[in-house]
């Protein structure tokens, strides 16, 4: 069973003339004010027999019956007000979010590595990445991060910086993910045939039932312990393919203090 991410964009920060904050879906056709915001929001007529809304990346879009009245439909806007503009502001964190982890590829760009950061230098003396530790000196200036030492010349492209990075966290995913499901496969008495990376958009991890794991190989981005609560949660479901309350019973059996990391889960942004 699936464990679900988030790493999409969401609507652009803009105003209204009236001066509330404004919402624009990039195909709107309408607006309406809601709360203490308007919304402009797309519009698809479509054989169905109610009005239906979301509120996606782009901001909200409403689908109609052809015979719906715009009043009808402005009704049922404002009848779902708290819910559009509860969305409405989540997804525009999550964008915000999603701009401040951006990181710039170039020498001295900070990398989030298991829930710290470390600095990114080029040198052609390297061979590969080097992850080297914090000088024992707190106090060293100009030096208080672990360095990623990177074999590439000064003249590196972005793109060929972000390469090498990116092969680096994925040999350290393999490494740290294979260790952390070997230690609660052992606490659960589970047997794991095949862990492997992952890339999906959606998905944080996945199981199935013939024993293999699928990791999100950004996870390594993250602190040990939404590392640890992904791979708990994914082998529990060796044991139950379900979210029901037995699933959460055995995640809990072998990591009892999931809810912190399963919260942080939901509001990370990747970094990319």
């Amino acid at each position: 069973m699936p464990l679900r991410g988030g790493d999409h964009e969401g609507p652009a920060h803009q105003m209204h003339a009236s001066g509330l904050p404004l919402y624009r879906h990039p195909r709107a056709e309408r607006e309406i004010r809601l709360g203490k915001a308007v919304v402009a929001y797309e519009v698809k007529r479509v054989r169905r027999r109610s009005i239906g809304m979301v509120v996606g990346v782009d901001g909200l879009s409403v689908r109609a019956p052809r015979w719906v009245s715009w009043g009808d439909i402005e009704s049922a806007l404002r009848a779902k007000e708290r819910w559009i503009c509860t969305k409405l502001v989540e997804q525009r964190e999550r964008a915000r979010r999603q701009v401040m982890a951006r990181i710039a590829w170039c020498e001295g760009a900070e990398l989030p590595f298991m829930g710290e950061s470390v600095v990114i230098v080029l040198d052609p003396a390297h061979t590969g990445a080097t992850l080297m530790p914090a000088p024992l000196d707190p106090g060293l200036p100009g030096v208080t991060q672990r360095t990623l030492y990177l074999g590439l010349p000064q003249d590196a492209t972005p793109e060929q910086i972000r390469d090498a990075a990116e092969a680096w966290l994925q040999r350290e995913a393999r490494t740290v993910f294979a260790e952390r499901v070997r230690h609660y496969a052992g606490k659960l008495g589970v047997s794991v045939t095949k862990v492997s990376l992952s890339s999906a958009r959606t998905r944080w991890g996945s199981a199935s039932a013939d024993g293999s794991i699928r990791l999100h190989w950004r996870l390594i981005h993250f602190s040990l312990s939404i590392i640890d609560y992904v791979v708990a949660h994914e082998l529990a479901h060796l044991r139950e393919m379900n979210h029901s309350p037995r699933f959460w019973a055995v995640v809990r059996s072998i990591m009892p203090e999931y809810d912190g990391p399963r919260d942080q889960l939901r509001h990370v942004a990747i970094p990319g």
